[in-house]
């Protein structure tokens, strides 16, 4: 069951899923099907129930360990059964229009969707690790002020094939087929791309019930974030049905400055969303909670805010750990990073009071593929920014003298 909501914001989300874009030749993709419903497209296709399941079963292995984009290339099924296939169905990845790569090595991917949609993913490659950001939606209903996706409209949820083909496609990439459980590049998975997740629930935990099957893409649930700016309603059911590490976008202490730049705030306020972090279910020292902070100069980063913050997160008695993010530019951003000794600062007091508080290396600033940065560079005006323009421009003239 999808949940429909009000939410705040310039652009109403999509609240119920679309159906999954006919491809010219009317093939169904199988990406992002589960097994389930693989076997009954195959029913529906005309195989009997008990080839439906077989088939299903080497389907599945074939596509989400051995990362097969063709049926011909399917040895385990007899030459008629992969033509019966290919005439019906496709196994789908997501269209690249732009592959980046930074001088960091950080990877950015502009991807388009079947009925013409841009969106982004990005892998972020570490000594000990390779991260990729899954984004979730086309576009972002929330309008954060800091963050330039939250400059765009929100245009529609991504389908499940549409996330989990992300994550296929980064593989594709890496050269990481057959799936292997240890050793490989890409050993994580955020989803903190585009959008937010928990506003796309069903078609994100369809996903993530995808990447993390042991028969499948085979990653730990403790190497999945999800991460949320504070979709109170929704964080109970996400532990329920998804139960991966959960990161909420904080980004502020105070009512008033959370109100101004998260606008989600408004309708779910930092007392609410903590007390929905306490409940979150699995949470404890091994699985902490994480706290994104962006800083801002002079918005959100004094010695009081930072106080703030240890004072609230022992309040709740959270488990947690803080990840100050230095603000990444973007053309027309509202706000400046705070300075190094600023941020330094402000970690030190968040590790006084016990709590671990690392500061984030930008990485991909180069190719805009840093936190907050993703954004398709041919994007026009969208209606939130001129909103927003208007609402600065009323405040402007209100603050002149008659």
């Amino acid at each position: 069951m999808n949940m429909a909501m009000s939410i705040p914001g310039h652009i109403d989300p999509v609240p119920v899923p679309r159906a999954i874009p006919a491809l010219d030749d009317s093939r169904l993709d199988l990406v992002g099907l589960s097994r389930d419903a693989i076997r009954a497209a195959l029913e529906e296709a005309g195989l009997d129930a008990k080839a439906a399941k077989l088939r299903a079963k080497q389907i599945w292995h074939q596509v989400y360990h051995r990362g097969a984009i063709r049926f011909d290339a399917m040895s385990d099924i007899a030459k008629p059964h992969r033509a019966w296939l290919a005439d019906r169905f496709v196994i789908g990845r997501p269209e690249v229009i732009e592959h980046l790569v930074s001088t960091d090595g950080t990877r950015k991917w502009l991807l388009r969707t079947p009925d013409g949609n841009d969106y982004e993913m990005v892998f972020i490659p570490d000594a000990d690790r390779g991260t990729l950001c899954v984004s979730s939606q086309v576009g972002c209903t929330l309008n954060c002020r800091f963050c330039h996706t939250g400059t765009m409209r929100l245009v529609r949820n991504l389908t499940a094939g549409e996330i989990v083909g992300q994550v296929m496609l980064a593989r594709d990439t890496l050269g990481e087929w057959p799936s292997q459980p240890e050793g490989r590049m890409l050993s994580n998975i955020v989803m903190m791309g585009m959008g937010e997740p928990l506003y796309n629930f069903d078609n994100v935990r369809d996903a993530l019930k995808i990447v993390m099957d042991g028969d499948g893409l085979g990653l730990s649930r403790r190497r999945i974030t999800l991460s949320t700016s504070g979709v109170v309603p929704m964080m109970a059911r996400a532990g329920a049905e998804i139960n991966v590490n959960l990161a909420v976008s904080l980004h502020a202490v105070t009512k008033e400055v959370r109100d101004e730049i998260v606008p989600l705030n408004r309708k779910y306020g930092i007392e609410e969303l903590l007390q929905a972090c306490a409940d979150y279910p699995g949470a404890n020292n091994a699985r902490r909670i994480t706290f994104e902070y962006v800083m801002l100069k002079d918005k959100n980063d004094s010695d009081e805010d930072a106080r703030e913050l240890v004072r609230l997160i022992r309040k709740y008695d959270l488990p947690a750990k803080v990840n100050l993010i230095p603000f990444n530019p973007w053309p027309g951003a509202p706000y400046e990073c705070s300075t190094p000794e600023r941020v330094s600062r402000f970690s030190s007091i968040i590790f006084e009071g016990g709590i671990s508080a690392p500061i984030r290396r930008p990485r991909g600033r180069d190719i805009m593929a840093a936190c907050g940065q993703l954004k398709s560079a041919a994007e026009k005006k969208s209606r939130a920014e001129l909103d927003r323009l208007a609402e600065e421009k009323q405040a402007a003239l209100a603050d002149v003298p008659a």
